[in-house]
């Protein structure tokens, strides 16, 4: 779709869109580039020491919920309940980049996991876990299912209450996700920082997607 037919709406969407990309981009990098020069040792030790100083036996099992929340198996099942609500109210696009960011994201964060090769803490650990730290697929594909979510929402819903409950909902959801992978010791507080950030990009690049997309379906019914 050329730059010159888009709505005034839609390039402004896309422009802001583009700032946050660029911001999540650096973000990562910075993390990236700072793994890779091994200076995050104290960065991700002090925040470990902080947040399993917490440790109690009801915030574990309140901890072990929210990491099942992000768990593969609740976000297949999420993501069919989803999807299926979806179709049933004819947001078949929705519905699919739905699925494109979902699927896209964890392969992208396999592939991440691939190049960076970190592994996992291995102090105090309170659950188990395989394969590679670097960064967090709980935290980066959580980020990309309700983050997809709560915009869809915030796009279906009209009121302004429930537009902020939702946003609130979804926000503090994907942060108790990625710090309940801290403190039951499976993940690097800069492997979470990372999800977020990569799982940020991808995620903006879906609802850019998703965007161009509905613009290019409303200007054709219009012609």
């Amino acid at each position: 779709m050329k730059w010159h037919r888009m709505g005034l709406p839609t390039k402004r969407y896309l422009l802001k869109s583009a700032l946050i990309l660029f911001f999540f981009v650096f973000i990562f990098d910075r993390f990236a580039d700072e793994l890779i020069e091994h200076e995050l040792n104290k960065f991700d030790q002090n925040i470990i020491n902080w947040v399993q100083g917490l440790i109690y036996p009801q915030l574990t099992t309140i901890m072990k919920i929210f990491t099942v929340l992000g768990s593969t198996t609740a976000l297949i099942l999420f993501l069919i309940i989803s999807v299926a609500l979806m179709i049933w109210q004819k947001k078949r696009w929705e519905a699919l980049f739905l699925v494109i960011a979902i699927s896209g994201g964890a392969l992208f964060n396999q592939l991440l996991k691939w190049v960076f090769h970190r592994q996992r803490p291995t102090l105090h650990r309170l659950i188990e876990e395989t394969g590679y730290s670097f960064p967090s697929g709980h935290s980066m594909v959580s980020f990309i299912f309700y983050g997809m979510l709560g915009m869809l929402f915030y796009m279906f819903l009209v009121s302004s209450l429930p537009k902020v409950i939702i946003t609130l909902i979804s926000i503090a959801l994907i942060l108790m996700i990625g710090i309940s992978r801290i403190y039951l010791g499976v993940h690097y507080p800069s492997d979470v920082l990372a999800g977020f950030a990569a799982g940020g990009a991808w995620l903006v690049i879906c609802l850019m997607g998703l965007r161009l997309v509905l613009e290019y379906r409303g200007t054709s019914n219009k012609g």
